[in-house]
Formats: structure tokens, sequence, C-alpha cells
């Protein structure tokens, strides 16, 4: 099976940076085992505060950094801050988990389909009419499950927007915040580059949550250190709800990545090589996808752009397969895929696209290279079989 379904890395592939390993068994060496702080400890947020401001260009201070055990408790906590029962949530299909998220704090779901005239991002016009009463905005880029990105022109205008929701609001409303989850912003290819709403628009930056962690940038999803940039205002409220959750990184990590964010010519030279293996995999998959498409067969991808993921196109529902049977719905045909060429992709109805949509996402994390010619032949051979 040509297992491209999970977010995740092979380490035998893609191993963790190595001043990072060799920090992290380090830290567990000199006893570092105890509770960390309930914000991160201060060594780490200094670290992440110099990293972004090396990298990214952006500017926070101690009390606007909050560390926990990855992305996840850090979304978790934020809608548990800003969200009451009944209140607006905005979030673009297919998208990651808003949905689920925006369940457990009983919110109003307010879904905006984004499609491929986008590349799957929402734009300010699709957002606009539904700012008015909301409270969270969640948006990502470079964007699960699609690996596409915002352009600067688009975010600024949907900025823009929640910059205005804002000023129209008397002093007993709730204001509207963005959730903006990065977690792949150093992962971008070719011409792309990443965007932020603060760098943008500066006003944002009152309004503005960051999700970032060590997961996806440096094949560390299991080392389990994240954090927030944002006003201190709703990190302490978050910081709060964590503390009950008991979700810190654990210190021995917390150490180890504050020791490693402050060696950038370390992380730059393991991006290099990093990025240039996963482009390599994406970009031949997307070929290998195009040379089916110009053969004439039901598939299409869209370009590379970032993260790990490859965006697909297997458009096979009312097809007749070679004993007869009908591909009635992208259900079947997700488990045609699966039986007759042995690869394994997921579905965006699973990220809330609707149940007819004929894309896919591909996941590269864990791809051995020798892989894909045998696996693209294959798709050919079980595609070319359908009538």
């Amino acid at each position: 099976i040509y297992n491209f379904t999970v977010g995740d890395f092979d380490p035998a592939i893609f191993p963790i940076p190595k001043e990072l390993e060799d920090a992290i068994v380090e830290a567990y060496r000199q006893h570092f085992t105890n509770y960390p702080l309930a914000e991160g400890n201060l060594d780490l947020r200094e670290a992440v505060i110099r990293f972004h401001q090396d990298f990214q260009g952006l500017s926070y201070g101690p009390d606007e950094v909050l560390v926990a055990s990855g992305g996840r408790p850090l979304i978790y906590a934020l809608y548990r801050a800003i969200c009451d029962k009944g209140d607006k949530v905005i979030y673009a299909a297919p998208s990651w988990n808003n949905n689920h998220y925006t369940h457990f704090v009983g919110g109003e779901h307010v879904i905006v389909e984004a499609g491929a005239e986008s590349n799957f991002m929402p734009t300010a016009a699709a957002l606009a009419p539904h700012l008015p009463g909301a409270v969270l905005l969640a948006l990502c880029s470079p964007q699960n499950p699609t690996g596409t990105t915002f352009r600067p022109e688009e975010l600024t205008a949907i900025c823009r927007l929640v910059v205005e929701e804002n000023k129209r609001r008397g002093p007993n409303e709730k204001k509207l915040y963005v959730l903006y989850d990065q977690m792949y912003w150093q992962l971008t290819y070719g011409s792309i580059e990443h965007c932020d709403p603060v760098s943008l628009v500066p006003e944002m930056r009152d309004y503005t949550v960051f999700v970032d962690a060590v997961s996806k940038v440096f094949a560390a999803t299991g080392v389990r250190v994240g954090w927030s940039l944002g006003p201190a205002t709703i990190l302490n409220k978050m910081k709060a709800i964590l503390s009950h959750v008991g979700a810190w990184a654990p210190m021995a990590e917390q150490k180890a990545v504050a020791r490693y964010l402050g060696q950038p010519e370390a992380i730059r030279t393991y991006l290099a090589h990093f990025k240039r293996e996963i482009e390599e995999r994406l970009r031949r998959i997307y070929d290998g996808f195009e040379g089916l498409k110009k053969e004439g067969l039901p598939v299409d991808a869209v370009a590379p752009e970032a993260a790990i993921y490859l965006t697909l196109k297997i458009d096979l529902a009312g097809r007749t397969t070679p004993d007869g049977r009908v591909l009635q719905n992208q259900s079947e045909v997700t488990s045609y895929i699966l039986n007759e060429a042995k690869l394994a992709v997921v579905p965006f109805y699973a990220f809330g696209a609707p149940k007819g949509s004929p894309w896919y996402r591909l996941s590269v994390g864990t791809c051995r290279k020798e892989e894909i010619e045998e696996m693209i032949g294959k798709l050919g051979a079980a595609l070319r079989g359908l009538r």
C-alpha cells in the first residue's frame, strides 16, 4: 500500500535535526524532568521571540508567547477562551478540524466553501457577508489539507475587513479574532512566500493569535512543543485553560527547543535539505498526475506551493470497473483506487468538503522516492481499466 494519508513523517526518511536530537538527550541527562512554567519556560519564550523576529520579522514580548504540547492544545484553548455557546465561528471547507473545535464550544458553524478557482483558500469576498457578529475567524496558511497558500493581496483584503468590523463594534461587544495557523510556514516552494496578518496589516496585532510549533517544519511531530503569539489578555485566558488540562510541553523538550532555536545557521541548513526533499516528492507526483491528465485520464492536481501536501482530483464517479460495477459515489472511488492501485489518500470530504467532492489530500511525509514511478504506473493502469 502506498500510504499517503498521514500528516506525519517517517523518521527513517525525515529525521529531526541532529542538533535538536542531541539537545533533547542532553536535557534529560541534565535531569530537566520537573514541571515547566504554565506559560512555558522563559528561555524558550525568549528563543521563540528571537526566532520569529529573525525569520519572520514579528516582534512580541515574553507575555505575548504561550507554550504548550504542540499546536492542538493551543487551538482548543483559543476556541475555549474566545467562544461562548452560540457564538459564530467562521472557517473554510476544506480545512483541518475546525468543525470539531466549533462543536466542542457549542459555536455556530459558519462554513465558507473554497474551491479550485481560489486554490481552496477562502477569499475576502466569500468571507465578508459572514463577519458581522462573528467572534472567531479560523485561517490556515500554508493550508492543511490543500498545501496551498494565501497571496498577500488576498490576506490583506481579509485583514482589512476584520479591522473594519472591529471598529464598528461597540465597547461592550466582543471583538472578532483571527486564529492564524501557520504550522507549515517555513515549507514553501518556488516563488511562494509565506505571509501573515500582522506583517501585512499592523492593526491586526490586537486581533491575531498565531499557532506554531516544531512539529512540521522540523519533522518533529512527536517532540510536542508548540506556541502561540498574540495579545497577552487572550493568552492569559488560554494559559488558565491549559493549566487545568495539563497540556504543557515537557520540560526537557522545552530546554532543547530553546537551545535549537538559538542556532539560526543550523536551522537554515536543515531547512534547505528538508525542503528540497519534500519539494522533489511533491513535484514528481504532480508531474506524474499531469502525465496521466495529458493522456486523457480523469485526474488533475494543483501545482505544489507549500507544506507536505498535494491536492489531487480523481474524478471517477459514474465510471464502470472491469468487472462491470459502477462507481456510484466518491467513497466507492476511494475504495477502488485503494484496492486496484494500492493508493491510500484522504478525500476532501474528510475535511468538511461536500461528500461528492472528487478532490483528495496526498501527504509525502512517508513517501520514498523510489516508489513514486511505480505508484503512478499502478494508478494509471487502474484508471485505464475503467470505462
